[in-house]
C-alpha cells in the first residue's frame, strides 16, 4: 500500500468538475494512494460518496470548514 497523500484543489468548482479532478489524479496514482480533496460545491459531499461507492474507494474523513469541504479519499487496488 502507497503512503503517498496528492492534493486536489478544486475550490471554486462547481459539480462535476470536483470529481473530475479526483479520477484524473487517481489515474496517475498507485493503488493506497490518499488524496485530499478541497472543495466548496456542495453538491461534492454526495458525489465524493457516489465515486467512492462505485469506485471501491475508501473515504478515510470527510469535514467541513466553513465554505469549504476536505475529503480524504484512498484510492481502491483496482
Amino acid at each position: 500500500m502507497s503512503d503517498t497523500v496528492i492534493e486536489v484543489d478544486a475550490r471554486g468548482l462547481l459539480c462535476p468538475l470536483p470529481i473530475l479532478r479526483l479520477a484524473r489524479a487517481f489515474r496517475r496514482a498507485p493503488a493506497g494512494t490518499v488524496a485530499r480533496l478541497l472543495a466548496t460545491d456542495p453538491a461534492a459531499v454526495e458525489d465524493v460518496e457516489t465515486f467512492c461507492r462505485e469506485g471501491g474507494h475508501e473515504l478515510l474523513s470527510k469535514e467541513r470548514d466553513g465554505a469549504c469541504f476536505l475529503f480524504r479519499v484512498r484510492k481502491a487496488d483496482n
